[in-house]
């Protein structure tokens, strides 16, 4: 919430307000240069509009990485404000905030392990008739393990594809999944992290995966209550947008019994339900 998302000046924001870990998204440029960009398209987070405004709906893994340096990844954030707290922002981050550019991924890696902050990440395939579409796990590896200098203990690995190979070429990154399995299936595949939405994990849930040492992520929490929530669930670790907040909380702001917690979680789930339902009927 304090800067333009997978910027330099984001991540430095995390690592500024003590956030343990940083979370980003990868597409592969044209010329295979793994960068940071969340939409398939650069129209949202890039002014894209006013420098190719021909090509605001191309996929943004068609771009070679000349390109993509050309624009800014910062002036979006200021204009379309996308959070509340946006008026907190100083002048001097604003200014910041404005230069921001596109962020290739092997800096992003230098500057987690300059401050030893773990990395998560999704990864997108890229699109047919990509130079890397077959390749683009390859090309990744050899960016984390041959171009960043990243110690691979930092590295939580998501990604499903291939996840034997990149084992046997990467021992040391951390086994992480995105959806719930057996906990028998999790061990076989040396699973040790499960990074899930909060509205797909119970406190049982939770537990029964602690017990076989297999932590659990849940994203994206940004409200002090649903940290709280989270945190009297089990929950090793959250992602959220607003380190800032949360770490301002030394303890839950509520406690409650187990039956107590239950059904505040229950509520929860249902509604985000109706939220989501009362959307789509809109």
């Amino acid at each position: 919430q304090l800067a333009p998302e997978n910027t330099e000046m984001s991540f430095q924001k995390t690592i500024e307000h003590g956030g343990i870990g940083l979370e980003t998204d990868v597409t592969i440029s044209y010329d295979g240069v793994p960068f940071l960009m969340h939409d398939s398209t650069l129209k949202r987070t890039t002014n894209i509009k006013e420098v190719y405004p021909n090509d605001t709906t191309q996929n943004a893994a068609l771009f070679s990485w000349d390109t993509l340096q050309e624009l800014n990844a910062g002036t979006w954030f200021l204009k379309d404000k996308p959070f509340s707290c946006m008026g907190s922002l100083s002048r001097a981050d604003q200014n910041r905030a404005m230069n921001q550019s596109i962020y290739k991924l092997s800096n992003f890696l230098r500057l987690a392990d300059s401050q030893d902050k773990l990395v998560i990440f999704d990864l997108y395939r890229p699109p047919e008739k990509h130079p890397y579409r077959n390749s683009w796990i390859n090309r990744t590896l050899e960016v984390i393990l041959n171009e960043s200098g990243i110690r691979p203990h930092l590295v939580l690995w998501l990604e499903n594809d291939m996840r034997s190979f990149v084992q046997s070429v990467a021992p040391g990154f951390q086994q992480t999944m995105g959806s719930k399995a057996p906990v028998e299936d999790l061990l076989m595949d040396n699973i040790v992290k499960l990074n899930l939405a909060y509205t797909e994990m119970s406190s049982e849930d939770i537990r029964k995966y602690a017990e076989a040492n297999i932590t659990t992520n849940l994203y994206v929490v940004n409200e002090p209550w649903l940290f709280s929530l989270a945190w009297c669930s089990g929950a090793h670790s959250v992602t959220t947008n607003a380190v800032h907040t949360l770490k301002n909380l030394s303890q839950p702001l509520f406690l409650m019994t187990p039956q107590q917690y239950n059904i505040m979680w229950i509520l929860t789930d249902l509604t985000s339900v109706l939220l989501i339902s009362l959307i789509f009927a809109l």
